[in-house]
């Protein structure tokens, strides 16, 4: 799944112009995860999340998005967010923060993250990140225990 989303990203690349999109600087973003890292590894955690999400980018700097994935536990999940990005001057950079909300943690597993008393719960999730041209790239943190690396594509 995985190569065929990183071909796919680099043919639309011949396709695709521009990093932004629309003439306002707003752009949509599509993207799937490629390295997953436990910092406390367990033999029961998932490291082959299977993230696919879409977000949209406005040249204001607000962005929202949802992306589905399977959790630690292997369980399908979703997050919903909306959030900031801020755009280095200088360089293809730039800090993203979302919040939103995460659903899919459940049964024996429910209390693996914080305040998911009724199988929702709150998320804070800061990312660093790069574009080449449509490409992008960005290391997100979950709490004090994932890094996910995801690569995707502006258009």
């Amino acid at each position: 799944m995985k190569a065929v989303l990183l071909v796919a990203l680099i043919l639309l690349c011949g396709v695709v112009q521009d990093t932004h999109a629309g003439e306002d600087g707003a752009f949509w973003q599509v993207q799937s995860s490629v390295y997953t890292r436990h910092f406390n590894p367990d033999p029961e955690h998932n490291n082959r999340q299977n993230l696919i999400g879409l977000e949209r980018n406005e040249a204001s700097g607000l962005l929202y998005g949802a992306a589905t994935f399977r959790n630690t536990y292997e369980q399908r999940s979703v997050y919903a967010y909306g959030g900031m990005r801020f755009d280095s001057a200088d360089y293809p950079l730039y800090l993203k923060v979302s919040g939103g909300l995460l659903h899919g943690y459940r049964g024996k597993y429910r209390d693996k993250i914080p305040l998911n008393r009724f199988g929702v719960a709150p998320l804070v999730v800061p990312a660093l990140g790069m574009h080449l041209g449509p490409i992008t790239t960005e290391v997100a943190l979950l709490g004090a225990s994932v890094a996910i690396l995801n690569l995707g594509l502006r258009f």
